[in-house]
């Protein structure tokens, strides 16, 4: 598994509001990605996968599965665009 640490909403490193983004082939266990968000020990890790064209996310934070996280996502796309599928022109 690919995990990044990304620090959204600004240009500088250790600025901003840092998220993990883990790419996966497949979903792991719910249980494996709360100890893994639990170890990243940061505000939420997101967990991405693709399935057909489309990308699908979800999100843990240390204490649990929360529906939507806003800074984790946008590190989502920016990892998607820099380093995992950077000639795509967009991404759903």
């Amino acid at each position: 598994m690919k995990c990044y640490i990304v620090d959204a909403f600004t240009k500088e490193i250790f600025k901003g509001n840092p998220a993990a983004v883990c790419v996966l082939d497949q979903w792991l266990p719910d249980e494996l990605m709360q100890h893994i968000a639990m170890e990243n020990s940061l505000s939420e890790t997101a967990f991405t996968v693709k399935e057909g064209d489309h990308w699908h996310l979800r999100w843990f934070t240390p204490g649990g599965e929360i529906d939507l996280c806003g800074h984790a996502t946008l590190g989502t796309a920016y990892v998607l665009a820099h380093f995992v599928e950077p000639d795509a022109s967009r991404y759903v």
